[in-house]
């Protein structure tokens, strides 16, 4: 099929224009705006069937001229790297349709800025030309604004701007980053394979200028540096993570979940993409402090920051920031273990972090609140949501079985070989996580009913429809990982045979 990333990306922008042209009828906008998630999500099941595992290079590929004074074309393709996103990217966005069927106020907006934010998630992981991968990468920028800061709770306005701020901080490093590298290939190009072939084209002489002359850091380093600001800021890794609590917090349910299964990948995803191919020389000299060291600090600040939540969003939010830690982690070792298993987990958290935030969703809309310590004895009322919640619980634990502890043990056997303290580390992590998530259970869910949730309505069969799948997902891959590591292995070994020589 040819143009099918086109179509994957633009189908939610039509479904958008069509959303905002209707009338004013609940009802039909809700589905109008289900409907048009429904395309790429067949061809992303699709693309996925269809994949060559074997081959490392792109797929799928497209090409056109689009702006030829300054060599800009629209370039879309993946590879095993971006697929396994884009799976991910449709599978939340088609459920969290559903999970927004609840919101009641200007809908119209809201569904149409969630196409919107749709189709810039999906341009993202597919965009090969970097002036287009930054067009995507500012698009979803907005829609992420607005629906935090109009349909977010009270403190809305100020996680919203947060948010943008923090972002707009990044990307403003990341242009700077971009057109450094525009102007040093031959001839001037965007085309990011181009940038990729000409690696060495970027010198690590040191920088006769402070703080470079210092560090010892050449144009390399500068750029990677660049580059690693605004990706960090998405991750988020310490200390630019503090927006993401409070957009969590305020942030609708369905945001909750595309924020924290997908937004936050495109950090490590673009790390992967770029910094490691393009920057090699700067990525083996800096990974061990800026993902190796910096992935297991968050793993422990993240775990121990969620212990002390008295709000299960904030709880889930700060357990987010510390699984990322695991996926930073397993990049900086470099071994097939390690990066494999980092990008399995990128897609493990996206599906089990979404669990836990439409779980959040499902008790807010019945209590109206998120203390932890205000519910108690909530398996004797809602059983079926204690164990649906138990299964997403048991998974961000990491127990046998399930996803979450395929790719984080992956992680620490690809990061023991490297670097065994920061391994120890991480691996104490798992009980930090273990004791927050157990003690969280207790608290929500054992010892006698509150009087005030007597008459709680169990787990309804549309909330159900949104946290099956993912739940499928995460017992399959916990048996049988393989289905997606068999889709990354080419592509990633292909990423870490460029590093590998410069260390």
């Amino acid at each position: 099929m040819e143009n099918l990333l086109t179509y994957m990306t633009f189908i939610p922008v039509a479904g958008a224009a069509i959303v905002l042209a209707l009338p004013n009828n609940a009802k039909l906008i809700r589905w109008v705006s289900a409907a048009a998630t429904v395309p790429p999500l067949l061809m992303a099941i699709w693309l996925f069937a269809k994949f060559d595992r074997s081959q490392a290079g792109f797929q799928f590929v497209e090409k056109y001229q689009w702006i030829p004074a300054f060599n800009i074309s629209y370039y879309m393709g993946v590879d095993g790297l971006s697929i396994s996103m884009v799976l991910l990217t449709a599978l939340l966005c088609f459920l969290c349709i559903f999970a927004s069927f609840g919101i009641d106020k200007a809908v119209k907006g809201y569904f149409a800025l969630f196409l919107m934010l749709d189709a810039g998630m999906m341009g993202v992981f597919c965009a090969l030309d970097f002036f287009l991968f930054f067009v995507f990468w500012e698009v979803m920028l907005l829609p992420m604004y607005f629906l935090i800061g109009i349909w977010g709770g009270p403190r809305r306005e100020y996680a919203a701007i947060k948010f943008f701020l923090y972002t707009f901080f990044g990307s403003a490093f990341m242009l700077i980053a971009i057109l450094a590298l525009y102007f040093t290939v031959e001839p001037h190009t965007f085309d990011m394979t181009v940038m990729m072939a000409q690696a060495s084209k970027f010198g690590t002489e040191v920088l006769p200028i402070w703080p470079f002359k210092q560090f010892g850091w050449g144009f390399q380093h500068a750029i990677w540096m660049a580059m690693f600001i605004g990706f960090a800021i998405k991750i988020p890794a310490f200390p630019f993570h503090t927006w993401l609590p409070d957009a969590h917090v305020e942030a609708p349910t369905a945001i909750s979940v595309i924020l924290a299964g997908v937004l936050l990948k495109m950090g490590t995803y673009g790390i992967l993409r770029i910094n490691f191919p393009m920057l090699p020389v700067a990525t083996a000299d800096l990974a061990f402090w800026f993902l190796g060291a910096l992935g297991a600090w968050n793993i422990i600040y993240g775990a121990l920051c969620a212990m002390a939540q008295k709000d299960l969003k904030k709880l889930v939010a700060y357990s987010s920031v510390s699984h990322m830690g695991y996926v930073m982690l397993g990049m900086a070792s470099f071994t097939s273990q390690g990066i494999n298993g980092a990008v399995l987990q990128m897609f493990n958290h996206g599906t089990i972090t979404a669990m836990l935030f439409l779980l959040v969703g499902v008790i807010y809309d019945r209590a109206h609140h998120r203390d932890i310590e205000g519910f108690g004895g909530i398996a004797a009322i809602m059983p079926l949501y204690m164990g649906v919640t138990a299964l997403a619980f048991f998974a961000s634990m990491g127990l046998p079985g399930l996803s979450g502890f395929i790719s984080e043990i992956l992680v620490l056997l690809g990061t023991w070989q490297k670097y065994p303290i920061l391994t120890i580390i991480a691996a104490s992590g798992v009980i930090l996580t273990a004791g927050y998530l157990l003690w969280t259970m207790q608290r929500v869910f054992l010892g006698p009913p509150n009087e005030k949730y007597l008459k709680l309505a169990e787990i309804n069969g549309r909330e159900m429809f949104t946290l099956v799948p993912l739940g499928v997902i995460v017992v399959i891959l916990g048996i049988y990982p393989g289905v997606v590591l068999d889709l990354l292995r080419a592509s990633l070994d292909q990423i870490n045979q460029i590093v590998i020589p410069h260390l």
